[in-house]
């Protein structure tokens, strides 16, 4: 290991210490530690521990140490917070740890816990767990899907039985997967599909632009996008909105049409009942890997305007309205 190297761990690690939060503490002797990806303000992760903190509350101490590696990407920094994630389970030793998305499933679990002692459940991994080689003889969890078909079938219906679509996202790892996954869908559907991944706000702005020319337009995540100024690219997508535009993501809804998003609080329920499942004695391979299966409809109504889209009332009535 270099000098530099050494200094990323060092500052890494000292980063992270000031991240581990204990969230709850119970008189019990239980202890659970939670990471997360990524950062608290992002609105996945800030569902995600929601939804993990009112089942879990009472049953056990619980510590938490945010990662922060969606505005952190390199491979170093990963591995630098997953190396300091390892010592506080080495020092603290839980006795049940919780992972939330695909960052600390790979650099934390894959990389030094397969079929180890400690007890692990896993959320919000996307689409698959193949390439961490999940399950483990000590890991459990729930998977991410989003409704894409369905999402996609009423995008066709909407934009009058046009096929030609454009998925723009951030140009991220998670996004990556999610444009395989969308580019899957909309194979099996005979769709048109250009993927489009952006580093940066100004390109976000000139691809959204420039997708006007599709019959639809699929909204991937903007988180890993830099320069993000929500209050002015959500008037920006009004103003230039011409096509519908598609998201399953929530946060999302600002800058799309329509929406139909999963609940990132239903996978932090899941990960703590399987967590209080596993102090009570039961071990992690007997508990089956699920996905998500709840979903959230909703509507832009500034976005709606712009577009001219004509949607059914049943749709209307049913959906959540962006406020």
């Amino acid at each position: 290991m270099n000098y530099k190297h050494k200094l990323l761990i060092t500052a890494t690690s000292l980063f992270l210490s000031t991240l581990v939060v204990p969230l709850t503490a119970s008189s019990g002797a239980s202890k659970c530690l939670y990471v997360s990806s990524y950062h608290r303000g992002y609105a996945w992760s800030d569902g995600v521990e929601q939804g993990l903190r009112s089942v879990l509350t009472g049953h056990c101490e619980i510590r938490q140490i945010d990662m922060d590696t969606k505005r952190n990407k390199s491979k170093e920094f990963k591995q630098s917070a997953a190396v300091a994630v390892k010592r506080e389970i080495e020092s603290w030793q839980p006795d049940v740890v919780i992972v939330s998305d695909d960052n600390a499933a790979k650099y934390v679990v894959q990389q030094y816990y397969r079929d180890a002692a400690t007890p692990f459940v896993f959320s919000g991994v996307n689409w698959t767990v193949k390439e961490y080689g999940f399950p483990y003889t000590n890991v459990t969890g729930i998977i991410e899907v989003a409704p894409l078909e369905a999402m996609l079938t009423h995008a066709i219906k909407y934009s009058e039985g046009r096929k030609k679509a454009v998925y723009l996202g951030a140009d991220t790892l998670t996004e990556k997967k999610n444009l395989e996954r969308v580019a899957e869908a909309s194979k099996k559907l005979g769709i048109e599909l250009e993927g489009v991944l952006v580093p940066s706000a100004d390109e976000w702005k000139t691809q959204y632009r420039a997708a006007q020319d599709a019959d639809f337009i699929v909204m991937g995540s903007y988180s890993g996008i830099s320069n993000w100024n929500e209050t002015e690219l959500a008037a920006f997508a009004v103003e230039h909105a011409r096509k519908l535009t598609v998201t399953s993501h929530e946060w999302m809804m600002p800058f799309s049409t329509v929406g139909f998003t999963k609940i990132p609080q239903e996978h932090g329920e899941w990960a703590a009942q399987s967590a209080i499942e596993i102090l009570k004695g039961k071990s992690p391979r007997e508990i089956p890997i699920v996905a998500n299966r709840d979903w959230d409809l909703w509507i832009n109504a500034a976005h709606l305007e712009s577009t001219q889209v004509k949607l059914p009332r049943k749709f209307l009535r049913k959906a959540k309205k962006v406020n």
